[in-house]
């Protein structure tokens, strides 16, 4: 087999960048966990000074402040040997309550990586890994991956977007978040109408514990109600609202789901359908938001969707059109894509 060398190149330039981007996931982790990035913010510093501020090893964070600059995660003068970060990386390194938070992200995917045996063996059998089998970091990594999302989008332009739904919310009606996770969704929802009545539901019920406890520490748990319960027999009727936020495609019987849900709603009610930003084509998705929800849709969303019944799997990259069909089958008359961001696509669907 003849090698063009232009080619091969270029792939090893590939290939050690990647090495370099998962080996350097657990350094951000660590980065995170230490508040190495958040005392490195006001000014540039020496490693022994960030050390000295952080309660950490000199020699640790030295090696760490390397490979950090190396993979361009913060700046470095080699004139003063001092390093620090720019705003930009001040923005997505320091705020978890801002509208995007990297270290999130790392932990979802050091999480996730934790299951790589368990993975492996479900590719040579076929069967599912559920969910609730995983590490709990990639229950925590991935409420902090997406509700800096949330946060920017949910209220500003999201519900919005939906047809009279705001002031519907703002008068107070009944609102059921579905797969609702740590309730990051459902307490920011509640928080903005407490005139409106939210039940937040997951079958996982470590989540169901966490998202009761942040409800309660948010001062919103008197408008909020959580039980663990999955998609398809989560409890009440007659919501005017019903979200389900990057969870659909999840599910192994999302049909069943969809249907449900369904049921739930008033004659004039509203699902409100967020999930991961796709195109309806592989080659639509052939870039590098593409390639991350892929991936993790290998590790973590196919292999749930298999361990439930139903058998099913839309995966991470669905894009509209399956989405589109689901709904439809469903016995929804109305549906629409009404708001996107670079990592999510919003859908309303009508009975």
């Amino acid at each position: 087999m003849e090698i063009d060398q232009d080619r091969m190149n270029a792939f090893l330039h590939k290939f050690v960048g990647d090495l370099g981007a998962v080996v350097a996931a657990g350094g951000i982790v660590v980065g995170d966990r230490l508040g190495l990035y958040r005392a490195l913010a006001d000014k540039p510093q020496q490693p022994n000074e960030l050390a000295e501020r952080t309660g950490t090893s000199p020699r640790y964070v030295e090696e760490w402040l390397r490979g950090q600059a190396a993979g361009g995660y913060v700046e470095y003068d080699s004139d003063s040997g001092a390093y620090w970060l720019t705003a930009e990386q001040k923005f997505a390194l320091t705020d978890p309550e801002g509208p995007l938070y990297a270290p999130g992200a790392f932990q979802l995917a050091v999480g996730a990586l934790r299951a790589v045996p368990q993975i492996t063996e479900a590719f040579r059998t076929g069967e599912g890994f559920g969910w609730h089998q995983h590490d709990d970091e990639v229950f925590a990594g991935c409420e902090r991956f997406f509700r800096p999302g949330y946060t920017a989008s949910l209220l500003t332009e999201w519900l919005p977007a939906l047809d009279g739904v705001q002031a519907r919310l703002e008068a107070g009606v009944r609102v059921a978040d579905v797969g609702c996770g740590l309730g990051a969704s459902t307490i920011l929802m509640a928080k903005a109408f407490p005139r409106s009545e939210f039940v937040g539901s997951d079958y996982h019920e470590g989540s169901i514990v966490q998202a009761r406890s942040r409800a309660a520490d948010a001062g919103c748990d008197g408008g909020v109600t959580f039980e663990v319960a999955s998609a398809q027999t989560f409890t009440g009727e007659s919501f005017d609202l019903v979200t389900t936020f990057d969870c659909l495609h999840d599910m192994g019987d999302p049909l069943s789901a969809a249907r449900h849900i369904r049921d739930s709603l008033t004659p004039d009610g509203t699902w409100m359908i967020v999930e991961p930003f796709a195109g309806d084509s592989v080659a639509d998705n052939l870039n590098p938001v593409g390639r991350a929800y892929y991936s993790f849709s290998a590790l973590l969303c196919v292999p749930n969707a298999l361990s439930q019944e139903g058998g099913y799997s839309l995966g991470a990259q669905a894009g509209e059109e399956p989405i589109r069909r689901l709904v439809s089958e469903a016995g929804f008359t109305r549906f629409k894509r009404v708001a996107e961001t670079p990592f999510n696509i919003v859908y309303e669907a009508r009975p």
